[in-house]
């Protein structure tokens, strides 16, 4: 008996093949560390087995993040830059095929909140990401490039998951790099990670009933 809807893993899968080729070329191996990134390979292998943990990490790891993504973007549209993480989506510099791919930043979350209900919430979905997040960033922070290095692919995001910073042209100069490091590397579980599992705890842990699977 499946609890989530095979179109739905269709529709996701292909998708990700389109994607993920897309991404490979234009920007590089680098880019599938940002964590929405990770999160969406997350949510592909966990749609398939309707595997909750994964979902669930996936969801306490990016909702919120995701949903300010989806406020700015609003406000875009409306003619005003609130928060600035959705610029890019109306640079006409940037094709519109990779900026429509990019609107899953807009449809992600309300996806993973669906999966989440239907498949209840795993509490140890933050500790799990947690740990995973802590290790992107010190990948990001030791190997990835900061902003002003020089690529050999343009494309290729520097500054991943922001650990020099909130601006990929440079660096912040508020606080020393480790310290930034440090705020980010403490803050991220605290402010974004631990509120949505919170919320998830309270309103999705437990599963879908019996009656309201989806026969094969």
């Amino acid at each position: 008996m499946m609890q989530i809807p095979k179109t739905v893993k269709i529709l996701y899968t292909l998708f990700m093949v389109v994607l993920v080729p897309f991404y490979w070329i234009t920007y590089g191996p680098t880019n599938f560390l940002y964590f929405c990134d990770v999160a969406l390979f997350l949510t592909l292998i966990g749609i398939w087995r309707e595997d909750k943990l994964l979902i669930s990490m996936a969801a306490v790891g990016i909702l919120l993040p995701q949903f300010a993504w989806v406020v700015d973007f609003i406000a875009g549209l409306l003619g005003f830059s609130l928060l600035g993480m959705t610029d890019y989506m109306f640079q006409e510099s940037i094709p519109l095929f990779a900026r429509s791919l990019s609107l899953f930043h807009g449809w992600l979350p309300f996806l993973l909140v669906f999966l989440v209900l239907r498949l209840g919430y795993e509490r140890k979905a933050f500790l799990y990401w947690t740990v995973l997040a802590w290790v992107l960033l010190i990948v990001c922070y030791l190997w990835m490039p900061a902003p002003g290095d020089q690529l050999t692919n343009p494309n290729a995001p520097v500054n991943i998951n922001y650990v020099y910073g909130l601006d990929d042209n440079n660096a912040q100069t508020f606080v020393g790099a480790n310290t930034w490091f440090f705020i980010l590397f403490s803050g991220m579980p605290l402010l974004l990670f631990y509120p949505c599992h919170l919320l998830l705890k309270k309103f999705a842990v437990k599963p879908v009933k019996k009656d309201d699977l989806i026969p094969e």
